[in-house]
């Protein structure tokens, strides 16, 4: 029996070990630089005395450059699973406090490990990151193993990556891999080579917050979904976005009880739209007012702002929206737009959330910048992921439905199950001043007074074929709307299709022009 008390003393021994991380010095530099420990986010993470931890004790094999005297319990990392709301979450978070938490093979394959767990027990696999890098001393291939287990588990189960410091080199792209990435102001930096490199290979000089910081990744390159003024706050995000989300795709989204009336009828919606349709207004107004409670969790709020997506809830189930805003480039499709749209669509048919498009969209973004970055080919990705995708979809045109675009915003066409519009909508291939210095343009040369045959002639474009009971009467648009009724006719619309079934072409898998 002695024996038996020996070991669990040595074993209580060995884990106060293991949870002290990088010892006390490294723990108050982590919090001098204004950063919470590997631990602490697990704790503010995940509910209160749910998490299990798998694979304290391994370490590394490593016995080069005198690194079989250094082998820290973890190997830099922390790896098991607890809850989030009572839902089971797998998580790894890494430790920048032991040997700066980088990435060598036994901390990969624990890495790559806790992702196959998750995929294999349907639920949600979070990543807290804050490394070094690869682990020099180990030679390549750990990186590789984990991004193999996050392509193997995407559109399974939802991958949310978390950027808490650093994340440099090969290391960005299991981040680049996973569904969302969420990092923190002024503490958060991806790169693939960092300042000192660059300057190096090219005389630049840049710092590293201006290089790959969190602003830069959420404004400029897009690559960055949520960024948070501190690390509590991205974390508090982080949760909240796994309540929209399913465990895997074999399970619907989460449903709460809803106290918003799914009949509420906003009278605020009548006056929303300026009388003139050159006017500006901001969309994300009209969202939060047919959305429950007004609570709208937009995804890339920083980037494309021409194009809104987010997360709500519809009588207590999450959707996804997909919306122009006019309030920037006037609501043209650019290249940014469209490529953050058709991810954002991808995502929600991949986790069977339902999918509104909120329409005004007077056409793609003209001019030989977009043209030479290949609107073509970006565009397109917009119109492959309306189609492919077989959750229920609501199309609502707000005030302009012009073109193709209108398309890339899902119309019956391209899939859209249910087509509202309120009786102010514009759709047509083109604006009315477009179309008729087309078709009119010898007519209005003749004429003594230009001008005022020039707008005959575009009133009465407008009044024949661009109001909506033209398109109604083509079988384009399926209930012509009052604006205040827009929340219960998406609701209607969406219970509709709770039942939706979509049979797939049969082939190995589609070619989305990326």
């Amino acid at each position: 029996m002695s024996l038996m008390k020996d070991e669990i003393e040595k074993l209580k021994q060995i884990e106060e070990a293991a949870r002290a991380g990088g010892g006390k010095k490294n723990i108050d530099e982590q919090h001098r630089l204004g950063k919470l420990t590997a631990r602490e986010r697990i704790d503010h993470l995940l509910d209160p005395g749910t998490f299990v931890e798998v694979n304290m004790l391994a370490q590394h094999q490593c016995a080069d450059f005198g690194m079989e005297k250094n082998r820290p319990w973890g190997d830099g990392v922390i790896t098991g699973y607890g809850k989030v709301d009572g839902r089971v979450v797998f998580l790894y978070a890494q430790d920048s406090t032991v040997m700066g938490g980088s990435v060598g093979q036994i901390h990969g394959q624990k890495i790559a490990s806790l992702i196959r767990m998750a995929r294999q027990a349907s639920s949600p696999a979070v990543g807290l990151i804050d490394s070094a890098g690869g682990r020099i001393q180990e030679g390549s291939g750990a990186y590789s193993l984990i991004f193999a287990e996050n392509v193997d588990s995407s559109g399974i189960i939802p991958q949310i990556s978390a950027i808490l410091g650093n994340c440099a080199g090969g290391g960005v792209y299991s981040p680049a891999l996973t569904d969302f990435i969420f990092m923190v102001d002024k503490t958060s930096q991806m790169f693939i080579t960092g300042p000192l490199v660059i300057k190096e290979v090219t005389g630049q000089e840049v710092e590293s917050q201006e290089l790959g910081g969190a602003r830069v990744h959420f404004q400029t390159s897009g690559v960055a979904d949520f960024v948070g003024p501190d690390e509590l706050v991205c974390l508090a995000r982080v949760k909240k976005l796994l309540s929209f989300l399913p465990s895997s795709f074999t399970q619907n989204p989460p449903v709460i009880q809803s106290e918003d009336d799914p009949e509420r009828c906003e009278e605020g919606l009548v006056e929303i739209l300026p009388d003139s349709p050159k006017k500006v207004y901001d969309m994300r107004r009209v969202i939060s007012l047919i959305v429950d409670h007004k609570d709208f969790f937009e995804v890339k709020a920083g980037f494309a702002r021409n194009m809104v997506t987010g997360f709500a809830r519809m009588n207590g189930k999450p959707v996804g929206i997909v919306a122009n805003n006019p309030l920037f480039l006037a609501s043209a499709i650019d290249c940014d737009a469209a490529d953050k749209a058709a991810r954002f669509i991808r995502t929600c048919d991949c986790f069977n959330l339902p999918l509104i498009s909120l329409v005004d969209v007077p056409g793609y973004l003209p001019g030989i910048k977009e043209e030479h970055k290949g609107i073509i080919r970006h565009g397109a990705k917009m119109l492959y992921a309306w189609k492919e995708a077989t959750v229920p979809k609501v199309t609502c045109i707000i005030r302009k439905a012009y073109g193709g675009a209108f398309a890339a915003m899902s119309n019956k066409e391209m899939g859209a199950d249910l087509v509202l519009a309120w009786p102010t909508t514009e759709i047509a291939i083109m604006g009315a001043e477009g179309a008729v210095r087309i078709l009119f343009r010898k007519e209005i040369d003749a004429a003594a007074d230009k001008e005022k045959v020039r707008e005959e002639k575009i009133q009465e474009y407008r009044e024949k074929f661009m109001t909506p009971y033209y398109t109604a009467s083509k079988r384009q648009l399926d209930v012509l709307i009052r604006p205040q009724e827009t929340r219960p006719q998406i609701i209607k619309g969406l219970e509709m299709l709770e039942n939706k079934k979509v049979s797939r072409a049969e082939r190995k898998h589609g070619n989305i022009p990326l």
